[in-house]
């Protein structure tokens, strides 16, 4: 559960009553989407015939670009997710945080669960004396992908929702 029981206005459009922009809400899924991939590489290592988290990352992309409706993006979002079910570790979590990225077409409060989800798969990824450093290592290369508009939007999204994203936010 990567969700506050009161929704962020700043994560909410502005056609639902929120703040957020349409510029800044493609920014966000942009941005999620870079983790996403980021990560990728473990799901694809295990599950090398399966395109559905790698198309979830495209989703979000093309969604950002006006190329694909949400309905489209959640849907391969949907799609990455369901690759994940069978799957321990780290390409769980890599196909978690593609699908993620892709929901924030929909929800633009999902950015989180995409770095959150990419942050577990680095971590799972880690020898286990490793994995705290890898995570803060992680955290710090998604913190640098960061685009200026929404740069304090998500460090302070960040600090408000890291007890419900696993504490990976922790650096």
């Amino acid at each position: 559960m990567i969700f506050s029981k009161v929704r962020d206005p700043r994560l909410v459009t502005i056609r639902r009553g929120g703040t957020l922009t349409d510029p800044d809400h493609h920014l966000l899924a942009l941005w999620a989407a870079a983790c996403a991939e980021h990560v990728l590489h473990f799901f694809e290592s295990t599950a090398r015939e399966d395109p559905r988290p790698r198309e979830a990352i495209e989703h979000a992309r093309a969604w950002a670009r006006g190329e694909v409706n949400m309905m489209q993006a959640r849907a391969a979002g949907g799609h990455a997710m369901g690759a994940a079910r069978d799957l321990r570790g780290a390409p769980r979590h890599a196909a978690f945080a593609a699908g993620q990225a892709a929901v924030v077409a929909h929800v633009a409060a999902h950015e989180l669960g995409a770095a959150a989800y990419a942050i577990k798969a680095v971590r799972a990824a880690a020898p286990k004396a490793d994995a705290d450093s890898a995570g803060r290592l992680e955290c710090r290369w998604q913190r640098d992908q960061l685009p200026e508009a929404i740069r304090e939007l998500v460090l302070d999204d960040q600090r408000l929702r890291n007890d419900l994203c696993w504490s990976v936010f922790d650096s």
